[in-house]
């Protein structure tokens, strides 16, 4: 049986990040860890997550984020404009977000990880 790949979109500063990688572990799961602010993801990998959560784009927006307060709140742009905004701009992207196979979840909180674990 091929093993599906366990993916952690993950801020070690954020403590539902660290909830939630902690929940994997205790699990046994190791996912492979992506720091996004770090390395943000592509317009291409951000429409991936984006159809595997089942989402809009904007929907993925975290709009308590003083830059989108400042900057975009009340702006209305196209889907792939706001791609643009969060690849520009990783802190936008709501976390933690977890990956198995062609499923992915918001972890808030951390235990809805749990909703696409397959052990």
């Amino acid at each position: 049986m091929k093993k599906i790949k366990t993916t952690l979109f993950y801020n070690p500063r954020c403590s539902k990040c660290r909830q939630a990688l902690c929940f994997l572990q205790e699990n046994d799961i190791k996912p492979e860890i992506i720091e996004y602010l770090k390395t943000p993801p592509t317009e291409k990998e951000l429409s991936v997550i984006l159809h595997k959560l089942g989402l809009k784009p904007k929907e993925l927006i975290r709009t308590k984020e003083q830059l989108f307060i400042k900057k975009y709140k009340g702006k209305d742009y196209s889907d792939k404009d706001w791609m643009k905004v969060m690849c520009r701009n990783p802190e936008l992207i709501e976390r933690p977000i977890l990956i198995e196979g062609d499923k992915a979840v918001i972890g808030r909180p951390p235990g809805k990880i749990f909703s696409i674990i397959k052990k």
